[in-house]
């Protein structure tokens, strides 16, 4: 009876747990799909029918498939890069970490992810000026990989540690190389913590707001959440076509994560099992 009550009581807890967490995204449809004057009445108030027109006026205002593109365009070549370069990283700490020095760089790997962006705005923004990559989409994606390479990398350690070294060694017997060991063996096997760290990185390069509002002025190279704020104004504000903005920008990203989702809860766990 009393594994029931305690079964009963888990279930509650996450009902109400899982209701806190999705509220924000229904107040977020449910504005999308009103007209100012419902709005007036109540965020909560149920609309008389669908204002669709929210959303079209959200993609005219905001540009949303140009903002979109370079969003896709800067996320997808940032990811790409992150993984790319933090698992070779991971690999050579991973496998030499009885060397001091390189567990005094994964020490100081993590001491740069303590340093806020804020601090080095005022000089990026002055080196970015000289070497002309202002306003450039190569500039942003430089930027934005460099930050987010020491996060992916402390993440992937670990797991490399867990890989076993026999592997490497039956490799080098038959001749292999140091590359085609790492990308024909060791790549391979990172698959969960590779989903993972992609797919954070991805939710994390598409919400990336402090370097695309220094890096990116012009408009024809802004991103979606610079974008977003085309809707607030001095005197005033158009809450339901913003929140139709968000929800329209917010599919890529959901259909991302439920792709990837069983991914990501295997390299997380894998990973914290290996490290």
């Amino acid at each position: 009876m009393s594994e029931n009550r305690a079964s009963l009581g888990s279930k509650l807890a996450l009902a109400v747990f899982t209701a806190i967490f999705l509220s924000p995204f229904f107040i977020c449809i449910l504005m999308a799909v009103k007209s100012k004057q419902e709005t007036s009445k109540g965020i909560l108030s149920l609309p008389e029918r669908i204002h669709w027109e929210n959303f079209t006026s959200a993609i005219e205002k905001a540009r949303i498939l140009l903002s979109m593109k370079n969003s896709i365009l800067i996320t997808v070549c940032s990811v790409i890069i992150i993984v790319l370069v933090a698992a070779t990283a991971a690999y050579a700490i991973g496998r030499r970490y009885h060397n001091k020095f390189y567990r005094f760089y994964e020490t100081l790997l993590v001491s740069s992810m303590m340093l806020p962006f804020q601090v080095i705005m005022v000089p990026v923004y002055r080196m970015y000026k000289e070497l002309n990559l202002l306003n450039t989409r190569t500039g942003a994606v430089i930027m934005i990989s460099g930050l987010a390479v020491a996060y992916s990398t402390v993440m992937m350690i670990g797991f490399v540690r867990g890989i076993p070294l026999e592997l490497e060694e039956a490799a080098q017997i038959e001749g292999a190389g140091r590359f085609r060991i790492f990308f024909s063996i060791i790549f391979p096997l990172l698959k969960p913590i590779l989903a993972t760290v992609a797919t954070l990185q991805f939710l994390g390069v598409w919400n990336e707001f402090n370097v695309s509002i220094l890096l990116l002025q012009k408009e024809a190279i802004k991103t979606i959440p610079m974008q977003q704020y085309v809707f607030f104004g001095a005197y005033g504000a158009d809450y339901n076509t913003a929140f139709a903005a968000a929800v329209i920008t917010m599919i890529p990203v959901i259909v991302i994560f439920l792709i990837l989702q069983k991914q990501v809860v295997a390299g997380m766990t894998a990973g914290a099992v290996k490290g």
